[in-house]
């Protein structure tokens, strides 16, 4: 069983991001994007802020988000990395798992990944996920170098909203198709 400490709020900026971008998009009917809360079980709780400081996670979580883009099914993770490689033990066996069977059920899955050092975040399609994945289970390298992630996948701040990457889950769609 994993143990949740105060590590596992290290991407919690990213995630507050997504949450306002996501507003703007439901406000504007553009689509409904939900966070899926990670099931917990408390074990300690700090008695002076009442915050939960050791838990247990009940069982393996899928992704952070899920939901619908003007009738797309869409769910993705949030991911922060602070160097210029991301280890693939970061994208979980059971994630990846949830991913290709939503992508077989005609939705689209990706990954949000922000890079802190550079003040960067990409959207990163599934198909490039599944290929570095591959490659590390093959014993290729075990993460993926900033590198070789697709530039035209850079998320801009724009129209007011934080992380617009719905032109982004546009061009994926294209490449598609």
């Amino acid at each position: 069983m994993a143990t949740w400490n105060s590590r596992g709020l290290r991407g919690s900026t990213l995630e507050e991001l997504i949450n306002m971008t996501n507003e703007r998009y439901r406000e504007s009917s553009l689509g409904l994007i939900q966070k899926i809360p990670t099931p917990i079980t408390p074990v300690q709780i700090d008695k002076n802020t009442k915050q939960i400081t050791l838990a247990y996670f009940e069982k393996d979580s899928t992704v952070d988000y899920i939901g619908v883009v003007q009738g797309i099914p869409v769910c993705f993770d949030a991911k922060e990395c602070a160097g210029d490689n991301f280890p693939i033990r970061n994208i979980h066996e059971h994630q990846l798992r949830f991913m290709e069977e939503f992508e077989r059920q005609q939705g689209i899955a990706f990954i949000l990944l922000y890079y802190s050092h550079l003040d960067q975040a990409y959207y990163v399609p599934y198909v490039d996920i599944v290929q570095f994945y591959e490659r590390a289970q093959k014993g290729g390298l075990k993460h993926f170098k900033f590198q070789e992630i697709d530039k035209t996948y850079r998320i801009e701040r724009k129209n007011g909203v934080p992380l617009h990457y719905l032109e982004m889950l546009q061009r994926d769609i294209l490449q598609r198709a």
